[in-house]
């Protein structure tokens, strides 16, 4: 009798369980994203009232996605760019679309700098008080 009530009572423990999980039960509903929530602008008064209605479900034309606003908030926007530095693209001239593409070509011609070049890159950081120069012999 004992085994029997222990045995009922183990497997209504475990149903209970069960159906707490987010097994689309009673307790498996659809959560909204909190990620995916933003604000919403405030209503403004257009300046013309000849405008024709949005359709349903379109964004709204002022606010833009989250990651646009963020961005914005982040890098202010387009910059003008200084004198220098359109200077500097002046001469570096125009790039070649492909480039990316001919890079990888097996054909594509390399210099290699050698093992000097490959040690100066591969230091560590420091401010040179323990360096040394080891000249290869």
């Amino acid at each position: 009798m004992r085994k029997s009530t222990t045995l009922i009572l183990v497997a209504a423990g475990s149903s209970l369980l069960a159906a707490c999980g987010n097994g689309g039960g009673i307790l498996g509903r659809d959560r909204p994203d909190e990620f995916a929530v933003q604000r919403q602008a405030p209503l403004v008064v257009p300046p013309d009232f000849n405008l024709v209605p949005p359709a349903p479900g379109a964004p709204r034309p002022v606010e833009g996605t989250a990651s646009a606003q963020a961005l914005d908030v982040l890098f202010g926007g387009p910059a003008p760019r200084s004198q220098v530095e359109t200077s500097a693209l002046d001469r570096a001239g125009k790039s070649d679309p492909g480039i990316r593409s001919g890079v990888g070509d097996p054909q594509t011609n390399t210099v290699a700098k050698g093992q000097v070049t490959r040690d100066i890159i591969a230091a560590p950081e420091g401010d040179g008080q323990a360096s040394q120069v080891i000249i290869p012999g």
